[in-house]
């Protein structure tokens, strides 16, 4: 799908950091692939170079990147047609006994935090209240595995899985969830009222790999209400909230089923229009979106005692702000 219509950009504001600049880069770079018609979040895996299906995550560590770094690292993958989803930063190359091979170009990834200015801490101090934090956001530049020479202790790729349509392990992750997961009738959703989710049987779908597709989806969901991750799922449908929420289902169901080695598939194209309204008006969406999209798949993963990325204090993180 494709949209249509000139949609306006998200403003720059000024700022003394220069966060803002890199909200805007970033989000403009979401944008121009929706209005191309690809979303980041799902890529042709197997088509366009030799990296396995998994998610990008740090070549020496293992741990893996998480919220719109995921994004930007997939793109480059896909782009630059790298055969890795493994990724150093110049010092890590080094430190590794390797080094970034010359005239190699980096990918940019992300990483917020808040601080509290000495100014504040004075002020709170002088008014006996709580000081207030201020956020940033860094940018830090990696390079794929492929980018670099002569490293050692590299951790290594994942073996792809066997091809078949039944998948006792996601099979096993969904009954780990603990959630209310019903199989029958002819529709997928998940009721946050009554906090239970509902898909067709596997053999309704004419590709049965999206039964997983989609239960990951609504899953995604699932970890949404109250008593879990207590997202806002008020929005109704063609809302701008209900278009947020199905952003945050969208890739935290991308996430999962990368982690699990089946390939990624967009559910819901008809919500791309809505989806870049959102973008368009605020520059911190698609961040938002993706750090809740990880914590969703976090939650799922880790039910079944999966792997789930340890909280990072480097460009291996990106966090809502």
């Amino acid at each position: 799908m494709r949209p249509t219509g000139q949609r306006s950009r998200p403003a720059a504001t000024p700022s003394r950091r220069g966060d803002v600049s890199l909200y805007d880069e970033v989000t403009h770079r979401i944008i121009d692939q929706l209005e191309a018609g690809r979303l980041p979040w799902v890529q042709p895996w197997g088509t366009v170079g030799g990296a396995a299906l998994s998610l990008p995550r740090n070549g020496i560590t293992g741990r893996r990147y998480s919220g719109v770094n995921i994004l930007l690292l997939w793109g480059a993958v896909i782009e630059h047609g790298f055969p890795s989803q493994g990724w150093l930063t110049f010092k890590q190359a080094l430190a590794a006994g390797g080094c970034v091979r010359r005239g190699e170009r980096g990918t940019t990834v992300v990483f917020a935090d808040r601080f509290t200015p000495k100014a504040e801490q004075e002020r709170a101090a002088r008014d006996g209240d709580e000081p207030g934090k201020v956020s940033f956001l860094k940018r830090f530049t990696v390079f794929n595995l492929v980018q670099c020479e002569g490293l050692s202790g590299v951790d290594p790729e994942p073996a792809p899985p066997p091809e078949r349509q039944a998948i006792p392990h996601a099979e096993a992750l969904i009954a780990a969830t603990g959630a209310d997961f019903r199989v029958g009738g002819p529709r997928a959703f998940y009721d946050p009222l009554f906090d239970y989710v509902q898909v067709p049987p596997q053999p309704a779908f004419t590709d049965q790999i999206n039964y997983y597709r989609t239960a990951f989806h609504e899953l995604s969901h699932w970890t949404g209400h109250r008593s879990r991750l207590d997202r806002d799922q008020s929005g109704h449908r063609g809302g701008k909230a209900y278009a947020r929420e199905e952003l945050v289902a969208e890739m935290g169901g991308a996430f999962v089923c990368a982690s699990l080695g089946v390939v990624p598939t967009v559910r819901h194209a008809d919500y791309i229009g809505a989806w870049l309204e959102v973008l368009a008006e605020d520059n911190r969406a698609i961040f938002r979106a993706a750090s809740q999209a990880s914590k969703a798949a976090d939650l799922l993963l880790s039910s079944a005692g999966g792997p789930s990325p340890e909280p990072v204090a480097g460009p291996q993180a990106a966090m809502a702000a």
